[in-house]
């Protein structure tokens, strides 16, 4: 079977990205967005969800990071729903619990094909260095929505912001693994509707 591959390029006066997705990938990440906590982010996302990702963006900084955390969010979740494409034999659900030191992150994903994000998570420091804790929703949300995915995400404690946000990242990769594995038991879309939307 052909690996499933994306390429995705957006430019706005905002920003400019040019993203490449393999979701039978290995884990490999080349990302350059700008952003470090971002690639941080980025890179526990495809190391744990098996995907190579790579991410060249640039963006408008001297303001703030979101429209660039926003925009990175659309085109990753535009190209994984490209290299999804009818999503006939993927096992639809994944859902992972991952620690990190004093931080517990609970990650559940459908790849239903209709996005809404659920999101509990309170961060007892509002910034990371630099960058505000909040875009972390902001880009889950994005990512969901451009997916069609659903999404829960769960933190039911941490003392630590940066171990939060990395326990968080880390279970989507691993849910988003499951979920997109192909099943050799289903040849059809994984829905009893017929199809994902």
């Amino acid at each position: 079977m052909s690996e499933r591959t994306a390429s995705v390029s957006r430019k706005t006066k905002e920003t400019q990205i040019k993203l490449e997705l393999n979701l039978d990938g290995r884990g490999q990440c080349r990302v350059d967005t700008g952003v470090g906590f971002l690639d941080h982010m980025l890179d526990h996302l495809a190391h744990h969800g098996r995907m190579n990702l790579k991410v060249e963006a640039s963006g408008d900084l001297e303001v703030d990071m979101h429209h660039t955390v926003e925009d990175v969010a659309i085109c990753l979740g535009r190209a994984c729903a490209q290299a999804l494409g009818h999503r006939k034999g993927v096992r639809r659900f994944g859902s992972a619990s991952v620690p990190m030191e004093d931080a517990l992150a609970r990650v559940s994903v459908d790849l239903s094909g209709r996005p809404f994000c659920v999101y509990h998570v309170t961060y007892p420091a509002q910034k990371v260095g630099q960058f505000d804790v909040e875009l972390l929703e902001e880009f889950l949300r994005t990512f969901t929505n451009n997916v069609g995915l659903n999404l829960h995400v769960n933190v039911p404690y941490g003392t630590n912001s940066h171990h939060i946000a990395e326990a968080i990242f880390k279970a989507l990769g691993k849910a988003l693994s499951d979920a997109v594995d192909l099943d050799p038991r289903r040849l059809q879309v994984p829905s009893t509707k017929g199809v994902l939307e």
